[in-house]
């Protein structure tokens, strides 16, 4: 027989807001997490680039330790790692980190994509003109390695919003785990997990309607049509 599946509005009232408490928390790990993994992940790629070979070696290898393990393995490494070296950072903090590791490391290979994507004419412009390493990056190359970017950055940061429910293995309340607690105390999981299928999907049109804006801003700016 056809299983039928009922709907009770008060109760999916009655569970907003411990969701809510959840998506504050989904939303403090996505926004860190994902602002990490952008600035280490240019670090990555800028190592890559100009570091001294060793240096360069070894930050390749790390790069293709943390893209070849799943992010739950890492996760876990650091929430039991940590505490056996001296340092017993909160859960919330453990995930950020795990998260930007993790994401930094597929953000540095965007990064990389795009400076490569630079011609060689505008770095050995940047060379006739004395310009310096820094100023050379932030006037010369990143201003047109960034709009190229900006969509598969835009990809990462959504699929990263949906690894958030993974910190739920290290004690981290998120949104998920909430709706997981609010079913297994009314034994009906239809309402809460229903409402955060919808959360997350409102917070990845809203962030990709952002990305959006943002590659239409800067090609403006920047003089790169769309």
């Amino acid at each position: 027989m056809p299983v039928e599946l009922s709907w009770d509005w008060g109760y999916a009232v009655s569970c907003l807001p411990a969701l809510l408490r959840g998506l504050g928390v989904t939303l403090q790990a996505m926004l860190a997490g994902y602002a990490l993994a952008l600035g280490l992940g240019l670090v990555w790629a800028l190592l890559r680039r100009a570091a001294p070979a060793p240096v360069a070696r070894a930050t390749v290898g790390f790069i293709e330790l943390v893209r070849s393990t799943p992010l739950l393995v890492q996760l876990y490494a650091l929430y039991f790692l940590l505490p056996e070296v001296g340092v017993s950072p909160s859960a919330l903090t453990v995930g950020i980190l795990g998260l930007g590791l993790h994401y930094s490391a597929y953000l540095s290979e965007v990064y990389r994509a795009g400076l490569d994507a630079v011609p060689r004419e505008q770095w050995e412009a940047a060379r006739a003109l004395s310009l310096g390493a820094p100023r050379t990056y932030r006037s010369v190359v990143l201003p047109q390695a960034v709009p190229p970017m900006i969509p598969v950055m835009g990809n990462y940061l959504v699929s990263l919003l949906k690894d958030t429910p993974l910190l739920s293995a290290i004690t981290v309340v998120e949104m998920l785990h909430r709706a997981k607690i609010q079913g297994s105390e009314s034994f009906r999981y239809v309402e809460p997990v229903t409402l955060v299928g919808v959360a997350f999907l409102v917070i990845s049109l809203a962030a990709g309607g952002v990305i959006r804006r943002a590659e239409a801003r800067w090609s403006s700016v920047e003089g790169h049509p769309r």
